[in-house]
């Protein structure tokens, strides 16, 4: 099967309970040992002032992003943050880029840059990934778990989070609210 890294994971109706249900999800990376993504449609009832105020982090004057929700990016490693952001001139100390217009960081310094109005012009905080492993995803691909589409960063952080997966089915010309909850094979 060919990659769907820097591709969306849609949720299809029948994903009804658990983590996955109604989410829509980055994929980082996909390859022969496995996916790795971030949800970024499930908000948390955390705000990422609340993380900067969590880790003592020093606030620069207004710290404009301290109000912005963290998103619950998947059940693995739960405690652990990840960012998905825009690239800047800035080296972070655990940064994958992921394609040229966007990247993946977990190490504190970025949060400690966003704390003090600095950093990346574009962010998106949450706390734990979602992973499958070799074969996982491609099984749950053919079981029509999942509907997949190229991914952007205009869906990642211009469309507010409760719109998401809604729009992503949209530009696949998809009314989710339509589609039966069962999956069928011809």
């Amino acid at each position: 099967m060919q990659s769907l890294r820097h591709h969306f994971l849609l949720a299809m109706p029948s994903l009804t309970e658990g983590f996955f249900a109604h989410s829509l999800t980055y994929l980082c990376d996909h390859g022969p040992d496995g996916a790795m993504g971030i949800v970024i449609n499930h908000p948390l009832d955390l705000t990422l002032g609340e993380i900067f105020e969590h880790l003592d982090l020093d606030l620069g004057d207004g710290a404009r992003r301290s109000g912005d929700p963290v998103l619950a990016g998947g059940p693995v490693q739960t405690e652990r943050g990840f960012v998905l952001h825009t690239p800047t001139s800035e080296r972070w100390e655990a940064t994958l880029p992921l394609t040229e217009a966007l990247a993946l960081t977990t190490s504190r310094d970025i949060l400690d840059a966003l704390a003090q109005d600095r950093g990346p012009r574009q962010v998106l905080v949450a706390l734990g990934y979602a992973g499958w492993e070799a074969g996982q995803l491609e099984e749950e691909l053919a079981a029509n778990a999942w509907l997949t589409l190229p991914a952007d960063n205009s869906l990642i952080f211009d469309v507010p989070i409760g719109e998401r997966l809604k729009t992503a089915a949209a530009r696949l010309g998809i009314d989710l609210g339509l589609l039966a909850p069962g999956a069928g094979h011809a």
